[in-house]
């Protein structure tokens, strides 16, 4: 069978706090991206003994593991960034959407700024977790064992990869490698036939740096990035507004302050429906589908009239009519970004080139590996390098895959066999003290990852406040709470056309997993006024107090 790059993902080891194997803490955060650094910071604040387990070897979550060719962040600057005064006011960015190496270094500053590594340990992955007598008990691949009172899962949507399971992939005796076990030292493709599977951000940005074939799995609505250069003295003398941006972003619907038309979009003049897309469009990155109209993700014809835009911008650049069939297809196939639209800067242009190859899957699924390549409808492509860029079994891939048992001994697992259960996407039922970052039933990828991530760590940390002030043990959420917001998850996403196609968003890209809706479609906005009412009143949690018996 080809060997995947790194599939260990096993970095070498580093230094880590001098404790003991074993020890016990207040806090025990998993997971050291943007969850994790806000949450270690947040909750020393507090007073609390807060330690930190991160399986690499430094900060960055998914940006530590990205390094395949054009890996780079959609989200734009400053946005996609931690909110923190003394991390903002000594960086500058170099782009509007910097590259993974960028956001390695970003790290390492937040690191250093916040002082993190001294409560942190890296090259650490936890095995199991199982709450007893009080206390979560947490081990280790390398025979730690921790207890601590608090929980907090930050270990992100993006983490566990997805490898299909293709026919024959043992026979092929080429170069296989997933996009997020990209070689540290590089990958020489020069002289090399290379063929990508996939189209999500990865398979985008792997194309428009390699240039090569591209195996497409569907038509992908990719979204013009604008990425341009970001000079010092432009990003010094805005600062003085980032306050009130950041602010902005937590207060809106999707993490970035953009304000919503006041005009529907059939309210509106078709004269004035084109002016305001393509206002959304020539700014680029997420502007066109998060700054304009709404209605597409609810009304089918509303959805049409943005795609037929979407696909005019498109085949005004794939001038290669089989091409132009392929990745803008007329008439429209799915609905306009149900799956997630990517940010491209030059991709069609790579695509359009003689050289390059486009097939469609879907249309030419592929048959089986052999030894030389791939076999599809159209017979053999003979490939000296395969890159699966076929993404993550995302939002609940991590959770899982950590032996997380309840107070009962049942595994998570086996509780989210039929679905995922939560309480607003914070916590879970018969996990006392257990809180998720960054995770199912929020609007995790459905919002710019920083904004929300502070708006969960901030609540929670008001709530483990509460905790410690009223003398709280332990609380966790009632099964009614946990149906009555599953419910509202499954209403929101099934009056929106998403749950129409086969997407990560609902659990689809992974055989076996329940098809759902993974998150919360209601906006950050909504959802943090939610939270907060509800951790305020204590509603819809079991509350046992010191020396008392639970209380609903």
């Amino acid at each position: 069978m080809p060997v995947l790059e790194n599939s260990e993902l096993r970095d070498p080891e580093v230094d880590c706090p001098a404790d003991d194997l074993d020890f016990d803490s207040d806090v025990l955060i998993i997971g050291g991206g943007f969850g994790g650094a806000y949450s270690l910071w947040k909750f020393r604040q507090l007073g609390l003994r807060t330690k930190l387990f991160e399986a690499g070897n430094e900060f960055g979550g998914t940006w530590h593991w990205n390094s395949y060719p054009g890996a780079r962040v959609d989200s734009e600057m400053p946005y996609y960034a931690l909110s923190l005064p003394e991390i903002w006011k000594t960086w500058n960015w170099t782009q509007r959407f910097p590259s993974a190496v960028e956001l390695k270094e970003y790290f390492k500053h937040v690191d250093k700024t916040l002082d993190l590594s001294k409560d942190s340990y890296f090259n650490t992955i936890a095995t199991s977790a199982k709450y007893t007598g009080q206390k979560w008990v947490i081990k280790t691949r390398d025979s730690r064992t921790v207890h601590c009172r608090y929980l907090i899962l930050a270990t992100g949507s993006s983490y566990k990869k997805n490898i299909p399971a293709f026919t024959g992939l043992a026979n092929y005796k080429g170069k296989l490698v997933h996009a997020a076990d990209w070689p540290r030292d590089g990958l020489d493709v020069r002289g090399k036939k290379v063929g990508v599977i996939g189209n999500g951000a990865t398979g985008v940005q792997v194309v428009q740096e390699l240039g090569k074939e591209d195996y497409d799995l569907n038509p992908i609505h990719a979204l013009p990035m604008r990425q341009r250069k970001l000079s010092v003295e432009e990003q010094e003398t805005s600062k003085m507004a980032y306050s009130f941006l950041y602010e902005g972003a937590q207060k809106s619907r999707a993490g970035f302050p953009f304000k919503s038309p006041t005009k529907g979009f059939w309210e509106s003049t078709p004269e004035e429906r084109e002016a305001l897309m393509e206002e959304g469009w020539s700014r680029g990155g997420f502007a066109f589908n998060q700054g304009t109209y709404r209605d597409f993700i609810f009304d089918k014809e509303a959805n049409k009239v943005f795609y037929d835009f979407w696909a005019r911008k498109v085949r005004e650049r794939v001038t290669d009519p089989k091409k132009a069939q392929t990745v803008a297809p007329i008439p429209q196939q799915a609905f306009f970004a149900t799956k997630r639209p990517s940010l491209e800067q030059d991709y069609y242009e790579i695509i359009n080139r003689p050289d390059v190859k486009v097939v469609d899957l879907k249309a030419s699924p592929i048959r089986e590996f052999c030894k030389s390549g791939i076999v599809s409808k159209e017979g053999v492509h003979q490939l000296d390098i395969i890159v699966l860029a076929t993404g993550y079994d995302a939002v609940t891939g991590s959770l899982l895959e950590m032996g997380l048992e309840d107070k009962n001994g049942v595994s998570l697992r086996d509780k989210w066999q039929s679905g995922v259960r939560t309480h607003l996407g914070l916590m879970i039922p018969e996990m006392p003290n257990l809180f998720m970052v960054y995770g199912p039933q929020a609007p995790t990828s459905f919002s710019n990852g920083p904004p929300i991530i502070e708006v969960q760590v901030n609540l929670i940390c008001q709530t483990v406040t509460k905790c410690e002030r009223e003398r709280v043990s332990s609380i966790e959420p009632t099964a009614a709470a946990t149906e009555e917001w599953a419910d509202e998850v499954r209403r929101i996403g099934d009056q929106t056309l998403y749950p129409t196609v086969d997407s990560w968003y609902m659990g689809a890209n992974i055989p076996g997993k329940p098809r759902e809706m993974l998150l919360y479609l209601g906006g950050v906005d909504v959802y943090a006024e939610k939270c907060r009412t509800a951790l305020e009143s204590w509603k819809g949690f079991i509350v046992k107090r010191q020396g008392e018996r639970a209380l609903l």
